[in-house]
């Protein structure tokens, strides 16, 4: 049997097209909740805020220099072992290529 996928759908909410206002207000008001999804554990400190200052912050990374080996691309600004340079006049990784 062939589907005709352009066909609209025919659902039981579109053949039950007769319920009154009141009827749907007071459905939507039974799948509502005034309640808030959130945890009690949840403080005010854990949310973060696009541009808040995190200037307190301390990062807990190991910064270690490049090596002899290694070379900073001049596209990606990212340092690659010397066997990932492409191009060695511009140091340009092989990603960026």
């Amino acid at each position: 049997m062939a589907t005709d996928y352009d066909a609209p759908r025919v659902t039981e909410s579109d053949e039950s097209t007769d319920t009154s206002l009141e009827q749907l207000t007071a459905s939507r008001k039974d799948t509502q909740s005034p309640a808030v999804d959130v945890e009690d554990t949840d403080t005010a400190e854990s949310f973060e805020l696009p541009g808040a200052d995190l200037s307190g912050e301390e990062l807990a990374v190991r910064v270690i220099p490049r090596q002899t080996d290694e070379f900073t691309c001049t596209t990606c600004f990212l340092v690659h072992h010397r066997s990932r340079l492409a191009d060695s006049e511009q140091r340009i990784c092989r990603d960026c290529t």
